[in-house]
Protein backbone atom coordinates (compact mmCIF):
# COMPACT_ATOMS: atom_id res chain seq x y z
CA UNK A 1 0.00 0.00 0.00
CA UNK A 2 1.04 3.43 -0.75
CA UNK A 3 1.74 5.92 2.19
CA UNK A 4 -1.87 7.61 3.42
CA UNK A 5 -2.33 11.15 5.47
CA UNK A 6 -3.36 8.56 8.70
CA UNK A 7 0.28 6.29 8.11
CA UNK A 8 2.05 9.88 8.91
CA UNK A 9 0.02 10.74 11.85
CA UNK A 10 0.38 7.15 13.26
CA UNK A 11 3.98 8.01 12.56
CA UNK A 12 5.38 8.13 16.42
CA UNK A 13 8.98 10.49 15.16
CA UNK A 14 6.33 12.93 13.33
CA UNK A 15 3.81 14.02 15.65
CA UNK A 16 1.44 15.19 13.72
CA UNK A 17 -2.46 16.13 14.89
CA UNK A 18 -5.44 15.95 12.67
CA UNK A 19 -7.32 19.61 12.50
CA UNK A 20 -9.90 18.60 9.61
CA UNK A 21 -11.05 15.84 7.44
CA UNK A 22 -10.76 13.58 9.65
CA UNK A 23 -13.06 11.00 7.72
CA UNK A 24 -10.23 11.33 4.62
CA UNK A 25 -6.91 10.18 6.39
CA UNK A 26 -6.88 6.82 3.85
CA UNK A 27 -6.28 8.86 1.36
CA UNK A 28 -3.09 7.77 -1.05
CA UNK A 29 -0.29 10.44 -0.35
CA UNK A 30 1.69 10.60 -4.05
CA UNK A 31 4.66 13.43 -2.62
CA UNK A 32 5.44 15.83 0.04
CA UNK A 33 5.69 19.34 -1.20
CA UNK A 34 6.76 22.64 0.47
CA UNK A 35 5.35 25.94 -1.18
CA UNK A 36 4.71 29.28 0.47
CA UNK A 37 3.00 30.58 -2.77
CA UNK A 38 -0.19 32.73 -2.81
CA UNK A 39 -1.39 30.45 -5.48
CA UNK A 40 0.76 26.87 -5.72
CA UNK A 41 -1.97 25.07 -7.58
CA UNK A 42 -0.24 25.65 -11.11
CA UNK A 43 3.08 23.83 -9.26
CA UNK A 44 0.63 20.87 -8.31
CA UNK A 45 0.13 17.27 -9.42
CA UNK A 46 -2.71 16.31 -7.38
CA UNK A 47 -2.26 13.75 -4.84
CA UNK A 48 0.30 16.23 -3.04
CA UNK A 49 0.52 16.90 0.58
CA UNK A 50 1.40 20.29 0.82
CA UNK A 51 3.42 22.05 3.93
CA UNK A 52 3.39 25.21 4.32
CA UNK A 53 4.34 28.35 7.03
CA UNK A 54 1.91 30.68 5.80
CA UNK A 55 4.97 33.21 5.59
CA UNK A 56 3.18 34.55 2.49
CA UNK A 57 -0.76 34.79 3.14
CA UNK A 58 -3.10 36.06 5.49
CA UNK A 59 -3.81 33.01 7.55
CA UNK A 60 -6.25 34.85 9.58
CA UNK A 61 -8.65 35.88 6.87
CA UNK A 62 -11.61 33.92 6.46
CA UNK A 63 -12.39 34.97 3.12
CA UNK A 64 -8.70 34.51 1.61
CA UNK A 65 -8.77 30.89 3.43
CA UNK A 66 -11.38 29.91 1.63
CA UNK A 67 -10.55 31.13 -1.36
CA UNK A 68 -6.64 29.34 -0.82
CA UNK A 69 -8.01 26.18 0.32
CA UNK A 70 -10.67 25.89 -2.12
CA UNK A 71 -8.25 26.26 -5.02
CA UNK A 72 -6.05 23.52 -3.07
CA UNK A 73 -9.31 21.12 -3.04
CA UNK A 74 -10.07 21.63 -7.13
CA UNK A 75 -6.24 20.90 -7.76
CA UNK A 76 -6.33 17.25 -6.34
CA UNK A 77 -4.39 18.62 -3.14
CA UNK A 78 -4.80 15.61 -0.56
CA UNK A 79 -3.74 16.90 2.97
CA UNK A 80 -2.29 20.53 3.84
CA UNK A 81 0.42 20.49 7.09
CA UNK A 82 1.01 23.98 8.54
CA UNK A 83 4.34 24.46 10.63
CA UNK A 84 2.94 25.79 14.01
CA UNK A 85 5.38 28.00 16.01
CA UNK A 86 6.83 29.93 12.61
CA UNK A 87 5.03 32.70 11.96
CA UNK A 88 1.67 31.37 13.88
CA UNK A 89 1.63 30.38 17.36
CA UNK A 90 -1.39 27.88 16.27
CA UNK A 91 -3.01 27.21 13.20
CA UNK A 92 -5.19 30.13 12.22
CA UNK A 93 -9.00 29.73 13.30
CA UNK A 94 -10.17 30.79 10.00
CA UNK A 95 -8.06 28.09 7.84
CA UNK A 96 -9.34 25.43 10.14
CA UNK A 97 -12.77 26.97 9.62
CA UNK A 98 -11.95 26.69 6.05
CA UNK A 99 -10.33 23.27 5.53
CA UNK A 100 -13.37 21.79 7.34
CA UNK A 101 -15.96 23.46 5.02
CA UNK A 102 -14.16 22.01 2.06
CA UNK A 103 -12.97 18.34 3.76
CA UNK A 104 -9.30 19.02 3.02
CA UNK A 105 -7.25 17.36 5.72
CA UNK A 106 -5.26 19.78 7.76
CA UNK A 107 -2.78 18.61 10.19
CA UNK A 108 -1.06 20.76 12.42
CA UNK A 109 3.13 20.36 12.40
CA UNK A 110 5.28 20.91 15.41
CA UNK A 111 7.95 22.73 15.35
CA UNK A 112 10.16 20.32 16.26
CA UNK A 113 9.27 18.63 13.24
CA UNK A 114 11.01 20.09 9.92
CA UNK A 115 9.34 19.44 6.69
CA UNK A 116 12.49 17.52 5.38
CA UNK A 117 11.52 14.96 7.80
CA UNK A 118 7.92 14.50 6.66
CA UNK A 119 9.15 14.56 2.69
CA UNK A 120 11.54 11.05 3.86
CA UNK A 121 8.80 9.62 5.45
CA UNK A 122 6.82 9.80 2.62
CA UNK A 123 9.68 8.94 0.54
CA UNK A 124 10.53 6.04 2.35
CA UNK A 125 6.80 5.03 2.25
CA UNK A 126 6.64 5.05 -1.18
CA UNK A 127 10.30 3.21 -1.76
CA UNK A 128 8.77 0.79 0.04
CA UNK A 129 5.57 0.23 -1.79
CA UNK A 130 7.55 -0.03 -4.59
CA UNK A 131 9.86 -2.63 -3.51
CA UNK A 132 6.70 -4.79 -2.34
CA UNK A 133 5.34 -4.27 -5.37
CA UNK A 134 8.13 -5.57 -7.51
CA UNK A 135 8.77 -8.34 -4.67
CA UNK A 136 5.24 -9.10 -5.40
CA UNK A 137 5.55 -9.13 -9.02
CA UNK A 138 8.33 -11.46 -9.52
CA UNK A 139 6.91 -14.11 -7.01
CA UNK A 140 3.72 -14.13 -9.12
CA UNK A 141 5.62 -14.20 -12.05
CA UNK A 142 7.55 -17.27 -10.81
CA UNK A 143 3.93 -19.15 -9.54
CA UNK A 144 2.72 -17.82 -13.21
CA UNK A 145 5.59 -19.62 -15.00
CA UNK A 146 5.40 -22.94 -12.62
CA UNK A 147 1.58 -22.97 -13.63
CA UNK A 148 2.32 -22.25 -17.43
CA UNK A 149 4.86 -24.94 -18.03
CA UNK A 150 3.13 -27.54 -15.46
CA UNK A 151 -0.11 -30.03 -16.89
CA UNK A 152 -2.76 -27.95 -16.84
CA UNK A 153 -1.01 -25.23 -18.83
CA UNK A 154 -2.65 -22.19 -19.37
CA UNK A 155 -5.69 -23.38 -16.89
CA UNK A 156 -3.37 -23.36 -14.24
CA UNK A 157 -1.81 -19.74 -15.00
CA UNK A 158 -5.42 -17.98 -14.86
CA UNK A 159 -6.29 -19.63 -11.89
CA UNK A 160 -3.15 -18.03 -10.73
CA UNK A 161 -3.61 -15.06 -11.76
CA UNK A 162 -7.27 -14.40 -10.81
CA UNK A 163 -5.78 -15.54 -6.90
CA UNK A 164 -2.92 -12.83 -7.65
CA UNK A 165 -5.52 -10.06 -8.36
CA UNK A 166 -8.47 -10.47 -6.49
CA UNK A 167 -10.98 -10.65 -9.34
CA UNK A 168 -11.14 -13.41 -12.35
CA UNK A 169 -9.25 -14.41 -15.55
CA UNK A 170 -10.27 -15.30 -18.91
CA UNK A 171 -8.47 -16.42 -22.02
CA UNK A 172 -10.10 -16.46 -25.67
CA UNK A 173 -9.05 -18.59 -29.09
CA UNK A 174 -8.52 -16.56 -32.55
CA UNK A 175 -12.29 -16.87 -32.76
CA UNK A 176 -13.32 -15.61 -29.80
CA UNK A 177 -14.47 -17.90 -27.87
CA UNK A 178 -13.93 -18.81 -24.16
CA UNK A 179 -10.88 -21.27 -23.69
CA UNK A 180 -10.71 -21.33 -20.44
CA UNK A 181 -11.70 -19.00 -17.01
CA UNK A 182 -11.03 -18.53 -13.29
CA UNK A 183 -12.52 -19.31 -11.54
CA UNK A 184 -15.08 -21.46 -13.20
CA UNK A 185 -17.91 -19.11 -12.40
CA UNK A 186 -15.92 -16.17 -14.90
CA UNK A 187 -16.86 -18.25 -17.87
CA UNK A 188 -20.15 -16.88 -17.99
CA UNK A 189 -18.96 -13.18 -17.26
CA UNK A 190 -16.27 -13.83 -19.87
CA UNK A 191 -18.91 -15.10 -22.81
CA UNK A 192 -20.52 -11.70 -22.47
CA UNK A 193 -17.47 -9.73 -23.86
CA UNK A 194 -17.19 -11.74 -27.31
CA UNK A 195 -18.32 -8.21 -29.26
CA UNK A 196 -15.40 -6.06 -27.08
CA UNK A 197 -12.90 -9.07 -28.26
CA UNK A 198 -13.78 -8.82 -31.54
CA UNK A 199 -13.38 -5.11 -31.67
CA UNK A 200 -9.73 -5.70 -30.07
CA UNK A 201 -8.81 -8.41 -32.34
CA UNK A 202 -9.61 -6.33 -35.26
CA UNK A 203 -6.62 -3.83 -34.11
CA UNK A 204 -3.29 -4.26 -35.00
CA UNK A 205 -1.16 -6.20 -31.85
CA UNK A 206 -0.07 -5.74 -29.21
CA UNK A 207 -3.68 -3.52 -28.35
CA UNK A 208 -5.64 -2.94 -25.18
CA UNK A 209 -8.61 -1.69 -23.95
CA UNK A 210 -10.47 -1.51 -20.54
CA UNK A 211 -13.95 -1.93 -20.21
CA UNK A 212 -16.59 -1.56 -17.20
CA UNK A 213 -15.92 0.88 -14.56
CA UNK A 214 -15.05 3.98 -13.92
CA UNK A 215 -13.64 6.12 -16.57
CA UNK A 216 -13.67 3.05 -19.09
CA UNK A 217 -14.86 2.37 -22.37
CA UNK A 218 -18.74 0.95 -21.77
CA UNK A 219 -19.16 -2.60 -22.08
CA UNK A 220 -20.84 -4.30 -24.95
CA UNK A 221 -23.27 -5.85 -22.23
CA UNK A 222 -24.72 -3.75 -19.77
CA UNK A 223 -24.41 -6.37 -17.11
CA UNK A 224 -20.45 -6.59 -16.91
CA UNK A 225 -20.31 -4.33 -13.88
CA UNK A 226 -16.98 -4.78 -13.01
CA UNK A 227 -13.55 -3.14 -14.44
CA UNK A 228 -12.14 -5.81 -17.48
CA UNK A 229 -9.05 -4.78 -19.10
CA UNK A 230 -8.49 -6.86 -22.29
CA UNK A 231 -5.08 -7.88 -23.72
CA UNK A 232 -3.75 -9.12 -26.70
CA UNK A 233 -1.66 -11.98 -27.36
CA UNK A 234 0.84 -12.11 -30.65
CA UNK A 235 4.02 -11.15 -31.66
CA UNK A 236 3.16 -10.15 -34.78
CA UNK A 237 0.45 -7.71 -36.20
CA UNK A 238 -2.24 -10.39 -36.04
CA UNK A 239 -3.91 -11.19 -32.44
CA UNK A 240 -3.17 -14.85 -31.59
CA UNK A 241 -5.58 -14.88 -28.55
CA UNK A 242 -7.15 -12.49 -25.71
CA UNK A 243 -6.50 -12.21 -22.14
CA UNK A 244 -9.05 -10.65 -20.08
CA UNK A 245 -8.82 -9.56 -16.31
CA UNK A 246 -11.85 -8.39 -13.95
CA UNK A 247 -11.22 -6.22 -10.62
CA UNK A 248 -13.28 -4.11 -8.94
CA UNK A 249 -10.78 -1.30 -8.87
CA UNK A 250 -8.00 -0.54 -11.11
CA UNK A 251 -4.98 -2.80 -10.99
CA UNK A 252 -2.39 -1.70 -8.90
CA UNK A 253 1.74 -2.25 -9.68
CA UNK A 254 2.13 -5.99 -8.22
CA UNK A 255 -1.30 -6.87 -10.17
CA UNK A 256 -0.10 -5.39 -13.79
CA UNK A 257 3.42 -6.80 -13.29
CA UNK A 258 1.25 -10.22 -12.44
CA UNK A 259 -0.75 -9.23 -15.83
CA UNK A 260 2.05 -8.42 -17.94
CA UNK A 261 3.86 -11.62 -17.14
CA UNK A 262 0.91 -13.64 -17.71
CA UNK A 263 0.58 -11.58 -21.22
CA UNK A 264 3.96 -13.15 -21.84
CA UNK A 265 4.08 -16.51 -20.72
CA UNK A 266 0.51 -16.86 -22.79
CA UNK A 267 2.04 -15.72 -25.76
CA UNK A 268 4.76 -17.81 -25.60
CA UNK A 269 2.30 -20.41 -25.67
CA UNK A 270 0.31 -19.50 -28.60
CA UNK A 271 3.72 -18.37 -30.73
CA UNK A 272 5.35 -21.08 -32.06
CA UNK A 273 8.95 -20.79 -33.06
CA UNK A 274 9.78 -20.39 -37.19
CA UNK A 275 11.66 -23.72 -36.92
CA UNK A 276 9.07 -25.40 -35.50
CA UNK A 277 6.72 -23.91 -37.94
CA UNK A 278 8.36 -24.75 -41.03
CA UNK A 279 8.69 -27.90 -39.44
CA UNK A 280 4.86 -28.54 -39.18
CA UNK A 281 4.46 -27.22 -42.98
CA UNK A 282 6.54 -29.60 -44.53
CA UNK A 283 5.25 -32.15 -42.21
CA UNK A 284 1.64 -31.60 -43.47
CA UNK A 285 2.82 -31.11 -46.83
CA UNK A 286 4.41 -34.84 -46.49
CA UNK A 287 1.25 -36.31 -45.24
CA UNK A 288 -1.16 -34.98 -47.77
CA UNK A 289 1.17 -35.87 -50.26
CA UNK A 290 1.37 -39.24 -49.45
CA UNK A 291 -2.33 -39.90 -48.68
CA UNK A 292 -3.35 -38.22 -52.20
CA UNK A 293 -0.29 -40.87 -53.77
CA UNK A 294 -2.27 -44.17 -52.16
CA UNK A 295 0.55 -44.39 -49.82
CA UNK A 296 -1.65 -44.07 -46.49
CA UNK A 297 0.81 -46.51 -44.40
CA UNK A 298 3.89 -43.87 -44.96
CA UNK A 299 1.52 -41.37 -44.42
CA UNK A 300 0.74 -42.71 -41.15
CA UNK A 301 4.26 -43.14 -39.87
CA UNK A 302 4.97 -39.42 -41.18
CA UNK A 303 2.15 -37.98 -39.30
CA UNK A 304 3.27 -39.87 -35.94
CA UNK A 305 1.73 -37.88 -32.72
CA UNK A 306 0.95 -34.52 -34.69
CA UNK A 307 -1.59 -35.90 -37.33
CA UNK A 308 -1.83 -39.46 -36.40
CA UNK A 309 -4.98 -39.49 -34.85
CA UNK A 310 -6.70 -38.38 -37.98
CA UNK A 311 -6.10 -40.75 -39.69
CA UNK A 312 -7.88 -43.90 -37.29
CA UNK A 313 -11.18 -42.71 -37.94
CA UNK A 314 -12.71 -41.79 -40.83
CA UNK A 315 -12.32 -37.95 -41.99
CA UNK A 316 -13.28 -35.27 -44.26
CA UNK A 317 -11.30 -33.87 -46.85
CA UNK A 318 -12.52 -30.16 -47.04
CA UNK A 319 -11.12 -27.67 -50.56
CA UNK A 320 -12.28 -23.73 -49.87
CA UNK A 321 -11.99 -21.56 -52.51
CA UNK A 322 -11.97 -17.62 -52.32
CA UNK A 323 -13.88 -15.90 -55.06
CA UNK A 324 -11.75 -12.26 -54.32
CA UNK A 325 -9.83 -10.86 -56.60
CA UNK A 326 -8.21 -12.63 -59.54
CA UNK A 327 -11.05 -15.09 -59.64
CA UNK A 328 -11.34 -18.59 -58.58
CA UNK A 329 -8.54 -20.69 -59.01
CA UNK A 330 -6.09 -18.30 -59.68
CA UNK A 331 -2.66 -18.31 -57.45
CA UNK A 332 -2.15 -15.39 -54.73
CA UNK A 333 0.76 -14.22 -53.42
CA UNK A 334 2.23 -15.57 -50.37
CA UNK A 335 2.06 -12.96 -47.54
CA UNK A 336 1.40 -14.65 -44.16
CA UNK A 337 0.25 -17.85 -42.32
CA UNK A 338 -3.37 -18.89 -41.95
CA UNK A 339 -5.26 -20.07 -38.64
CA UNK A 340 -3.92 -19.22 -35.24
CA UNK A 341 -1.08 -21.41 -35.27
CA UNK A 342 1.29 -22.40 -37.85
CA UNK A 343 -0.42 -24.24 -40.57
CA UNK A 344 1.44 -26.64 -43.01
CA UNK A 345 2.03 -25.07 -46.48
CA UNK A 346 -0.26 -26.76 -49.30
CA UNK A 347 0.43 -29.15 -51.71
CA UNK A 348 -0.52 -27.24 -54.76
CA UNK A 349 -0.86 -23.76 -55.71
CA UNK A 350 -4.29 -23.50 -58.11
CA UNK A 351 -3.64 -22.49 -61.33
CA UNK A 352 -5.99 -22.46 -64.20
CA UNK A 353 -9.33 -24.39 -64.39
CA UNK A 354 -7.50 -27.36 -66.27
CA UNK A 355 -5.54 -28.02 -63.69
CA UNK A 356 -8.13 -28.14 -61.39
CA UNK A 357 -9.69 -30.96 -64.18
CA UNK A 358 -6.68 -32.23 -63.83
CA UNK A 359 -6.54 -32.55 -59.97
CA UNK A 360 -10.05 -34.14 -59.86
CA UNK A 361 -9.40 -36.84 -62.18
CA UNK A 362 -6.34 -38.42 -60.96
CA UNK A 363 -6.51 -36.91 -56.81
CA UNK A 364 -2.94 -35.99 -57.82
CA UNK A 365 -1.49 -32.00 -56.22
CA UNK A 366 0.87 -30.13 -58.74
CA UNK A 367 4.02 -28.05 -56.75
CA UNK A 368 4.04 -26.90 -53.56
CA UNK A 369 1.80 -23.55 -53.31
CA UNK A 370 2.33 -20.73 -50.78
CA UNK A 371 0.14 -19.74 -47.36
CA UNK A 372 -3.06 -17.63 -48.58
CA UNK A 373 -3.72 -14.11 -47.77
CA UNK A 374 -7.53 -14.25 -48.61
CA UNK A 375 -9.28 -12.96 -45.21
CA UNK A 376 -12.48 -15.52 -46.16
CA UNK A 377 -9.79 -18.24 -46.05
CA UNK A 378 -7.84 -16.92 -43.30
CA UNK A 379 -11.25 -17.10 -40.89
CA UNK A 380 -12.40 -20.18 -42.09
CA UNK A 381 -8.60 -22.16 -40.72
CA UNK A 382 -8.89 -19.98 -37.51
CA UNK A 383 -12.77 -21.00 -37.10
CA UNK A 384 -11.89 -24.68 -37.52
CA UNK A 385 -8.69 -24.84 -36.03
CA UNK A 386 -9.99 -23.30 -32.79
CA UNK A 387 -12.82 -25.60 -32.29
CA UNK A 388 -10.41 -28.64 -33.09
CA UNK A 389 -8.18 -27.34 -30.15
CA UNK A 390 -11.22 -27.19 -27.87
CA UNK A 391 -12.43 -30.25 -28.74
CA UNK A 392 -9.02 -32.05 -28.40
CA UNK A 393 -8.95 -33.33 -32.37
CA UNK A 394 -6.21 -33.51 -34.75
CA UNK A 395 -6.65 -31.36 -38.05
CA UNK A 396 -4.59 -31.05 -41.15
CA UNK A 397 -5.16 -27.53 -42.83
CA UNK A 398 -2.88 -27.09 -46.15
CA UNK A 399 -3.14 -23.40 -47.37
CA UNK A 400 -2.58 -23.63 -51.22
CA UNK A 401 -2.20 -20.52 -52.99
CA UNK A 402 -6.29 -18.99 -53.61
CA UNK A 403 -7.81 -22.11 -51.67
CA UNK A 404 -7.48 -24.42 -48.85
CA UNK A 405 -7.71 -27.91 -48.13
CA UNK A 406 -8.57 -29.41 -44.75
CA UNK A 407 -8.46 -33.12 -43.53
CA UNK A 408 -11.10 -33.14 -40.38
CA UNK A 409 -12.32 -35.86 -38.44
CA UNK A 410 -15.71 -36.57 -39.80
CA UNK A 411 -18.08 -35.21 -37.10
CA UNK A 412 -16.14 -33.81 -35.15
CA UNK A 413 -16.33 -30.22 -34.03
CA UNK A 414 -13.97 -29.04 -37.07
CA UNK A 415 -16.17 -29.67 -39.70
CA UNK A 416 -19.22 -28.91 -37.28
CA UNK A 417 -18.13 -25.06 -37.07
CA UNK A 418 -17.19 -25.08 -40.98
CA UNK A 419 -21.36 -25.59 -41.45
CA UNK A 420 -22.01 -22.91 -39.09
CA UNK A 421 -19.52 -20.64 -40.62
CA UNK A 422 -20.94 -21.52 -43.86
CA UNK A 423 -24.67 -21.59 -42.80
CA UNK A 424 -24.19 -17.81 -41.59
CA UNK A 425 -22.40 -16.40 -44.69
CA UNK A 426 -25.30 -17.77 -46.52
CA UNK A 427 -27.30 -15.96 -43.95
CA UNK A 428 -25.52 -12.42 -44.31
CA UNK A 429 -26.00 -12.91 -48.75
CA UNK A 430 -29.96 -12.79 -47.78
CA UNK A 431 -31.75 -13.24 -50.73
CA UNK A 432 -30.12 -12.34 -54.36
CA UNK A 433 -30.62 -15.14 -56.64
CA UNK A 434 -28.04 -14.61 -58.38
CA UNK A 435 -23.59 -15.05 -57.74
CA UNK A 436 -23.20 -12.09 -59.38
CA UNK A 437 -25.80 -10.12 -57.55
CA UNK A 438 -24.81 -11.94 -53.57
CA UNK A 439 -21.05 -10.98 -54.74
CA UNK A 440 -21.98 -7.70 -54.89
CA UNK A 441 -24.01 -7.42 -51.71
CA UNK A 442 -22.14 -9.06 -49.31
CA UNK A 443 -17.94 -8.20 -50.25
CA UNK A 444 -15.88 -10.17 -48.17
CA UNK A 445 -18.22 -13.63 -48.18
CA UNK A 446 -16.73 -14.48 -51.57
CA UNK A 447 -16.15 -17.88 -50.51
CA UNK A 448 -17.12 -21.85 -51.53
CA UNK A 449 -15.98 -24.29 -50.14
CA UNK A 450 -16.83 -28.52 -51.13
CA UNK A 451 -16.76 -31.27 -48.72
CA UNK A 452 -16.01 -34.73 -49.58
CA UNK A 453 -18.32 -37.89 -48.26
CA UNK A 454 -16.46 -39.56 -44.82
CA UNK A 455 -13.16 -41.64 -45.76
CA UNK A 456 -10.01 -43.42 -44.45
CA UNK A 457 -6.88 -43.06 -45.30
CA UNK A 458 -7.15 -45.49 -48.43
CA UNK A 459 -9.41 -43.56 -50.15
CA UNK A 460 -7.88 -39.97 -49.91
CA UNK A 461 -7.79 -39.13 -53.23
CA UNK A 462 -11.13 -40.83 -54.14
CA UNK A 463 -12.38 -37.69 -51.37
CA UNK A 464 -9.71 -35.13 -52.74
CA UNK A 465 -11.86 -35.57 -55.95
CA UNK A 466 -15.17 -35.23 -54.29
CA UNK A 467 -14.15 -31.82 -52.40
CA UNK A 468 -13.11 -30.85 -55.92
CA UNK A 469 -16.25 -31.80 -57.92
CA UNK A 470 -18.48 -30.59 -54.56
CA UNK A 471 -16.23 -27.41 -54.93
CA UNK A 472 -17.53 -26.68 -58.90
CA UNK A 473 -21.14 -27.47 -57.35
CA UNK A 474 -20.84 -25.07 -54.89
CA UNK A 475 -19.30 -22.53 -57.23
CA UNK A 476 -21.95 -23.00 -60.21
CA UNK A 477 -24.73 -23.31 -57.63
CA UNK A 478 -23.83 -20.22 -56.31
CA UNK A 479 -23.64 -22.08 -52.75
CA UNK A 480 -21.13 -21.09 -50.08
CA UNK A 481 -20.94 -25.01 -48.96
CA UNK A 482 -21.59 -28.26 -51.18
CA UNK A 483 -21.42 -31.59 -49.41
CA UNK A 484 -20.40 -34.27 -51.94
CA UNK A 485 -23.69 -36.50 -50.64
CA UNK A 486 -25.25 -32.92 -51.94
CA UNK A 487 -23.92 -33.31 -55.39
CA UNK A 488 -25.93 -36.51 -56.42
CA UNK A 489 -29.18 -34.64 -55.17
CA UNK A 490 -29.37 -31.84 -57.24
CA UNK A 491 -29.91 -31.10 -60.67
CA UNK A 492 -27.31 -31.49 -63.14
CA UNK A 493 -28.98 -28.16 -65.23
CA UNK A 494 -27.57 -25.30 -63.25
CA UNK A 495 -24.43 -26.76 -64.27
CA UNK A 496 -25.07 -25.95 -67.81
CA UNK A 497 -25.03 -22.32 -67.11
CA UNK A 498 -20.94 -22.12 -68.25
CA UNK A 499 -19.90 -19.82 -70.83
CA UNK A 500 -18.11 -22.36 -72.42
CA UNK A 501 -21.24 -24.81 -72.52
CA UNK A 502 -23.33 -21.64 -73.92
CA UNK A 503 -20.70 -21.30 -76.68
CA UNK A 504 -21.27 -25.26 -77.49
CA UNK A 505 -24.43 -24.78 -77.23
CA UNK A 506 -25.00 -21.57 -79.39
CA UNK A 507 -22.60 -22.78 -81.85
CA UNK A 508 -24.57 -26.27 -82.32
CA UNK A 509 -27.87 -25.11 -82.74
CA UNK A 510 -26.74 -21.72 -84.45
CA UNK A 511 -27.83 -22.88 -87.91
CA UNK A 512 -31.11 -23.72 -86.63
CA UNK A 513 -31.93 -20.54 -85.33
CA UNK A 514 -30.35 -18.93 -88.92
CA UNK A 515 -33.18 -20.72 -90.64
CA UNK A 516 -35.76 -19.77 -88.45
CA UNK A 517 -35.19 -16.82 -88.46
CA UNK A 518 -35.86 -16.47 -92.81
CA UNK A 519 -39.67 -17.12 -91.42
CA UNK A 520 -39.16 -21.10 -93.13
CA UNK A 521 -39.99 -22.96 -90.27
CA UNK A 522 -39.89 -23.10 -86.32
CA UNK A 523 -37.18 -26.04 -86.54
CA UNK A 524 -35.88 -25.03 -82.88
CA UNK A 525 -39.88 -25.25 -81.06
CA UNK A 526 -40.42 -28.26 -83.16
CA UNK A 527 -37.11 -30.09 -82.33
CA UNK A 528 -37.23 -29.30 -78.21
CA UNK A 529 -41.03 -30.73 -78.35
CA UNK A 530 -40.24 -33.49 -80.26
CA UNK A 531 -37.13 -34.14 -78.15
CA UNK A 532 -39.50 -33.50 -74.90
CA UNK A 533 -42.18 -36.02 -75.86
CA UNK A 534 -39.07 -38.62 -76.42
CA UNK A 535 -39.82 -38.84 -80.56
CA UNK A 536 -43.04 -39.41 -80.16
CA UNK A 537 -44.51 -37.79 -83.23
CA UNK A 538 -48.30 -37.68 -82.37
CA UNK A 539 -48.00 -36.08 -79.10
CA UNK A 540 -44.98 -33.57 -79.87
CA UNK A 541 -47.30 -32.67 -83.10
CA UNK A 542 -50.33 -32.03 -80.82
CA UNK A 543 -47.88 -29.53 -78.47
CA UNK A 544 -47.05 -28.03 -81.96
CA UNK A 545 -50.41 -27.85 -82.77
CA UNK A 546 -49.38 -29.22 -86.45
CA UNK A 547 -50.03 -31.94 -88.13
CA UNK A 548 -47.96 -35.33 -87.43
CA UNK A 549 -46.32 -35.11 -91.20
CA UNK A 550 -45.59 -31.86 -90.78
CA UNK A 551 -43.43 -32.42 -87.71
CA UNK A 552 -41.30 -35.23 -89.47
CA UNK A 553 -40.41 -33.28 -92.35
CA UNK A 554 -38.86 -30.31 -90.03
CA UNK A 555 -36.99 -33.07 -88.60
CA UNK A 556 -35.96 -34.20 -91.66
CA UNK A 557 -35.00 -30.80 -92.45
CA UNK A 558 -32.83 -30.50 -88.85
CA UNK A 559 -30.79 -33.69 -89.79
CA UNK A 560 -30.14 -31.97 -93.16
CA UNK A 561 -29.05 -28.99 -90.99
CA UNK A 562 -26.76 -30.17 -89.10
CA UNK A 563 -25.75 -33.49 -91.19
CA UNK A 564 -26.24 -35.69 -87.71
CA UNK A 565 -28.81 -38.30 -87.37
CA UNK A 566 -31.38 -37.87 -84.54
CA UNK A 567 -31.56 -41.74 -84.52
CA UNK A 568 -28.01 -41.57 -82.40
CA UNK A 569 -28.90 -41.13 -78.88
CA UNK A 570 -25.43 -39.40 -78.53
CA UNK A 571 -27.33 -36.77 -80.64
CA UNK A 572 -30.04 -36.56 -79.30
CA UNK A 573 -28.46 -35.98 -75.97
CA UNK A 574 -26.28 -33.20 -76.91
CA UNK A 575 -29.26 -31.51 -78.61
CA UNK A 576 -31.10 -31.61 -75.09
CA UNK A 577 -28.47 -30.36 -73.51
CA UNK A 578 -27.86 -27.72 -75.91
CA UNK A 579 -31.17 -26.84 -75.69
CA UNK A 580 -31.41 -26.29 -71.87
CA UNK A 581 -28.46 -24.37 -71.85
CA UNK A 582 -29.44 -21.35 -74.16
CA UNK A 583 -33.12 -21.80 -72.24
CA UNK A 584 -33.86 -18.58 -70.10
CA UNK A 585 -34.09 -20.99 -67.01
CA UNK A 586 -30.17 -21.58 -67.06
CA UNK A 587 -29.00 -18.99 -68.08
CA UNK A 588 -26.28 -17.06 -65.87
Amino acid sequence: MPPTLASLVHHTALKLTVLAGEDRLETPVRWAHVSELADPVPYMDGGELLLITAMQLRAEDPEEMRRYVRRLAGAGVVGLGFAVGVKYDEVPAALVAAAKEEGLPLLAVPRRTPFIAISKAVSAAIAADQYRSVTAGFEAQRELTRAAIGAEGPAALLARLASHLDGWAALYDTSGSVVAAAPDWAARRAARLTADVERLRARPAPASVVVGGDGAESASDAAVSDRVELQSLGTGRRTRGVLAVGTGAPLGTAERYAVHAAVALLTLTTERSRALQEAEQRLGDAVLRMLLAGEPDHARAVAGRLYGSLLDAPFRMLVAEATTGAGSGSAKSPAATVGSRAVPTGPAAVGTADDTEHRADTGTAPAAGEPVTDAPLATLADAMEAAAARSGEAVLIVPDGGRLIVLAPDGGAAVAVCGEHAGAMEKRRGTATRPRERAAATPGDDLVIGLSAPAGPIAAATAYRQAEQALSVARRRGRVLVEHEQVAAGSVLPLLADDAVRAFADGMLRALHEHDATGRGDLVASLRAWLSRHGQWDAAAADLGVHRHTLRYRMRRVEEILGRSLDDPDVRMELWLALKATSPATAP
